[in-house]
């Protein structure tokens, strides 16, 4: 539910008019926050960046946001904090959730070919376990506000792999590891949640964390009994075979 008249997607445009942005003059992100922190100081700067990503053509998770293409192609982004207006003559097919995102692809091929299977196998794990939060905790859900999903959520210039929400509406952020989960993973698992604390949540809302691997070393284990509000897991994959006569 839009906080104000307007969804943010529609006033980043009133925005754009508002400070009477021209083709290939560039704008930050940090810009645009200052922006909404005058005109519109209810919108989290989690929000913000999510939809400056929904509306950038050439950013790979806009596909994650339910881009349109037409609809949602404002901006063009230079890179995590710089942006410039979109213009059809020179910038190349847009992105959206409609069809497969080239350059998200081109860096897919790059990974696995360094890495194997590792890199697609997490991408799959992020997406099953995205539709199937319950499977960690009842009533569990995907972070979705005005279109934009808790999958891959912007955060201070990185990603949280997903951010959910709990039965009592208190955030969960939840890192990923397809193979061996390490004790380094707990300090950026807590710089997300510190900043969903200080830029998503509301003041009577708790942040926990969740961190999920297919094995959780020793060092791990003992740096979490240190830390309350952190939780681990461990998954398991099966295959299940069934002959057709």
């Amino acid at each position: 539910m839009a906080l104000y008249d307007k969804p943010v997607r529609l006033l980043l445009w009133d925005m754009v008019n508002d400070l009477s942005l021209k083709k290939g003059e560039i704008i930050t992100k940090q810009q645009v926050i200052n922006w909404f922190k005058t005109k519109y100081p209810k919108v989290k700067e989690g929000t913000i960046a999510a939809h400056l990503i929904r509306l950038s053509v050439n950013a790979p998770s806009r596909h994650h946001y339910n881009a349109k293409m037409g609809e949602d192609d404002l901006f063009y982004q230079i890179d995590g904090s710089h942006f410039r207006l979109y213009d059809s003559d020179i910038d190349p097919l847009t992105l959206s959730s409609d069809n497969v995102p080239p350059l998200e692809t081109d860096l897919e091929e790059a990974a696995e070919s360094l890495m194997g299977a590792e890199f697609a196998y997490e991408r799959d794990l992020k997406h099953f376990l995205a539709k199937n939060l319950t499977l960690i905790e009842p009533r569990l859900r995907l972070f979705e506000d005005e279109g934009i999903t808790g999958l891959e959520f912007p955060a201070g210039g990185r990603f949280i792999d997903i951010l959910a929400v709990d039965a009592l509406n208190n955030f969960v952020v939840i890192e990923l590891k397809v193979s061996k989960g390490y004790d380094r993973v707990m300090g950026q698992l807590l710089r997300y949640m510190a900043w969903i604390e200080q830029n998503q949540a509301e003041p009577n809302q708790q942040v926990r964390g969740i961190i999920i691997a297919r094995e959780i070393s020793a060092d791990l284990q003992l740096a979490c009994s240190r830390v309350t509000g952190v939780s681990l897991f461990e998954y398991e994959l099966s295959v299940t075979l069934r002959r057709v006569n």
